[in-house]
């Protein structure tokens, strides 16, 4: 005797609201994107973040710009519009991973506030808190700090519209946190980020 499939009537209708999840896994995910400058620090505070809250049994993944650009948003341009595009699409990512219940991290130079508020309204709109850190180092640190050398090869104007150098940066006006990686190590930057989430 064969079992019958299950009709439609079988399955919920409606999406489940975030307070709903919320409740059931008894977490709720969030994002933290991190913006500046190239070289700055945020590909290794963002590791240190994840390696605390992996700690705790919290889940957490990264969406790092540099691999987006490999999948995500490849074939995207770096003028204007296309890196509004990726971090759009970082910024949807995001959403889709902190509505899960994760800690979405996000670090992208993104040099733009428009891009960035945007992404900012989405999780407004959706309810889910969003966490903007300023990742801050004066460009002549992170010009000689330079892991990549993409900053001599921008000098030598062998990248166009780089930021720092061709192109412009718009720091955040209104951060919810904001580290000096020229005066902190890395390790208590992570710090103090994982301890505004915590909080």
């Amino acid at each position: 005797m064969t079992t019958p499939s299950p009709t439609p009537d079988a399955f919920p209708h409606a999406r489940l609201d975030l307070s709903t999840r919320t409740r059931a896994l008894g977490r709720a995910g969030c994002t933290v994107w991190l913006t500046g400058l190239p070289a700055s620090g945020k590909s290794t505070i963002a590791l240190l973040i994840e390696a605390t809250l992996l700690r705790d049994k919290r889940p957490v993944l990264i969406l790092d710009g540099d691999t987006l650009r490999h999948g995500l948003n490849a074939g995207l341009t770096f003028d204007a519009q296309g890196r509004a595009e990726a971090v759009r699409r970082a910024g949807e990512a995001a959403l889709l991973l902190a509505e899960s219940g994760a800690v979405a991290i996000a670090s992208l130079v993104s040099p733009f506030r428009a891009d960035r508020d945007h992404v900012r309204a989405r999780h407004a709109q959706l309810g889910i808190p969003f966490f903007e850190v300023f990742i801050d180092a004066p460009l002549e640190v992170a010009e000689a700090r330079d892991p990549k050398g993409l900053y001599k090869k921008a000098r030598a104007g062998e990248i166009a519209a780089f930021t720092g150098v061709s192109d412009p940066y718009e720091p955040p006006l209104h951060a919810e946190a904001h580290v000096h990686t020229d005066q902190l190590l890395a390790t208590e930057c992570a710090s103090k980020i994982v301890a505004l989430l915590t909080s």
